[in-house]
């Protein structure tokens, strides 16, 4: 059994096990819940001390998906690794504090089909946007499968064809990790994330890095997301300089749901 263990457990988020689901807990704990399920969630990737109460924003709305949620589509930036195309690891398990999670192997063999997407294991290795993520689903869903897409550089066009391809029903979530603007003053960050977080709304797909870290994810969903016509709310966004760190240099986070429309 081939397992990607955690590699920032202990740094960007505790190690003791009891902790971490004390901590995750706490977040959640002080969310706000809508009424609905969403299809899709965006959610930030920092030090859960500084993006955790950001996310949990995001998380709190799966509550009532809880155990009808089975697979879960994860994408987020491959920061260590120069990629190109959309990277799937070769491990069978990711494992955290609070357990190991089954990597979904018919998932993987379906977007592997596709020309822009390779496996790696060095861009999974300590690729944090996709780990911190992790405990919270955890934390939130029964028992799930996961599929994690690390993506390099990849157009538009080539990663919304990957979500596509594992869209599925109620039973699969998707989930795109993104920081927002980084290393602004506080008041210029404030006014570049409400843009940002606009344009997220608008499901514009033309975001760039300047704009937000996991732009090739969601430049990929958001094209997708409005092409299948689903409905954006924004429930979070905020800064570093809001949670943990001082107001010279920040980092932007938002939180994001999207819902399809009901039939009928």
């Amino acid at each position: 059994m081939n397992v990607r263990n955690a590699a920032v457990a202990g740094s960007f988020y505790p190690a003791d096990a009891t902790a971490l689901r004390a901590e995750v807990m706490d977040y959640l704990g002080a969310a706000t819940a809508l009424e609905r399920a969403p299809k899709a969630i965006v959610v930030p990737h920092a030090g859960y001390v500084y993006s955790g109460p950001i996310a949990a924003a995001a998380y709190a709305q799966l509550e009532s998906v809880a155990s009808v949620v089975r697979h879960v589509v994860l994408i987020g930036p491959s920061h260590r690794v120069p990629l190109r195309g959309i990277a799937v690891p070769a491990a069978d398990r990711f494992a955290t504090p609070l357990g190991e999670i089954e990597i979904d192997s018919r998932l993987r063999a379906r977007v592997r089909a596709l020309s822009c997407v390779v496996t790696s294991e060095p861009a999974h290795a300590f690729e944090h946007s996709l780990e911190v993520q992790l405990p919270f689903l955890q934390t939130v869903l029964d028992e799930f499968t996961l599929l994690p897409l690390a993506a390099g550089r990849a157009s538009v066009h080539e990663t919304a064809e990957v979500l596509d391809a594992v869209w599925g029903g109620l039973e699969t979530l998707l989930v795109i990790s993104t920081d927002l603007s980084h290393f602004h003053d506080y008041h210029t960050a404030r006014v570049h994330d409400a843009d940002t977080a606009a344009r997220i709304v608008a499901m514009r797909s033309d975001l760039d890095g300047e704009d937000a870290c996991g732009c090739v994810g969601l430049n990929g969903f958001l094209q997708l997301a409005s092409r299948r016509e689903l409905e954006s709310v924004r429930l979070d966004v905020r800064n570093s300089g809001d949670t943990a760190g001082d107001r010279s240099r920040v980092v932007g986070y938002g939180a994001f749901a999207f819902y399809e429309q009901a039939s009928g």
